[in-house]
């Protein structure tokens, strides 16, 4: 079997993709991946989960062997494209490049301060991007074989590397930080910078590897044909909007000032009070907005969608096709077609492409 994709087909969708960002197309964008539309005689295993991940028994060729069988399966349609998510190395994981803890014994991967930094003064405590962390050189080496499997007719997305702060609570710990923003914040500004210059290290050593494929990508699922990524800070759930104006946005804009295309992960209703502060940045072309589980759906939230459209930015909604439409309808006559959506759903696919 082969994966049902070509370079051509690639090359359209991401400029369909770099349409979206840029506000330059007059639709939404809509991402369809359809699971087993060429069953295999044989169940996938997924060989990249936070589960396996520290488990090298497989060569990356094996990896790929078995990413391929899935994909070979699957059917793109609409804006979809076939693409390996590498968020399976955990959130942040640039903390354990910089030294921290990694940990998947639960299943999930976490992060904690490498051992001894609890008694370190953070004045003691450094971060630098080390690219030989066996992880940093098994994701690598797992690029590797994919681009020569695939030669650029599968896309291979970034780690999900964190939020600056994310990093640092990592190192630190989150409770440390907290304080240690009130109590020595030229510390965490100088570890901020580390962190910065570590964060850009790490994509700037993926990026290398995976230049032969022509585009960038991450779990966000867009696409790019300039460096890009999906921006984020979850600590930022923890603090006030003036702590995140002077912490956490300039390190937000210095991201879109360098990364070409770039999309905020608003992750639930305790950064909503940030949201002013993120809209205020020029360069930043969309937002993902996460409401949280136990949350009412996306149409509750038209006011939080109207605010972000109004600014010039796009949105991802996350939700079922029923509430993207309600929301598609609900902004008609604002920007509508900056919106986005994901779906891998035979029947939800045919109901979505009536809006093209």
């Amino acid at each position: 079997m082969a994966v049902h994709f070509d370079k051509s087909r690639m090359k359209q969708v991401r400029e369909t993709h770099d349409k979206w960002f840029e506000g330059r197309l007059n639709r939404p964008l809509l991402s369809i991946t359809l699971y087993d539309a060429h069953p295999s005689e044989k169940p996938f295993e997924n060989p990249l989960t936070q589960a396996n991940c520290a488990d090298f028994t497989r060569s990356p060729e094996e990896v790929i062997e078995l990413i391929d069988r899935q994909l070979s399966t699957c059917e793109f349609i609409g804006d979809g494209f076939p693409l390996v998510d590498f968020t399976g190395y955990g959130p942040g994981v640039l903390a354990a490049f910089c030294g921290g803890k990694a940990d998947n014994s639960t299943g999930r991967v976490w992060f904690f301060p490498p051992d001894g930094n609890e008694e370190k003064a953070l004045s003691e405590i450094y971060a630098e991007y080390d690219p030989i962390h066996p992880w940093a050189e098994r994701i690598k080496a797992i690029y590797k074989a994919g681009l020569e499997r695939w030669d650029g007719c599968v896309m291979m997305g970034m780690p999900d590397l964190g939020g600056v702060l994310d990093v640092a609570a990592s190192l630190v710990g989150s409770e440390r930080l907290l304080y240690a923003l009130i109590d020595e914040p030229e510390e965490i500004f100088r570890l901020i910078s580390e962190i910065e210059r570590a964060w850009y290290a790490a994509y700037s050593d993926f990026a290398a590897v995976l230049s032969p494929q022509d585009g960038y990508t991450d779990w966000s699922g867009l696409l790019s044909s300039i460096p890009s990524y999906i921006i984020q800070c979850d600590f930022s759930y923890m603090i006030s909007p003036e702590m995140f104006s002077e912490f956490v946005l300039p390190t937000l804009r210095r991201d879109t000032e360098r990364l070409g295309h770039t999309i905020y992960h608003l992750d639930g209703v305790g950064q909503l009070p940030h949201l002013d502060a993120i809209l205020s940045l020029e360069k930043l072309h969309a937002v993902q907005w996460v409401y949280g589980a136990g949350k009412p759906s996306a149409r509750h939230w038209l006011d939080v969608y109207r605010h972000i459209t109004e600014s010039g930015k796009g949105i991802m909604v996350i939700d079922s096709v029923a509430e993207f439409l309600s929301v598609l309808n609900a902004l008609h006559g604002s920007p509508y077609s900056r919106l986005w959506f994901s779906v891998n759903d035979r029947r939800a696919a045919e109901e979505l492409l009536t809006v093209r």
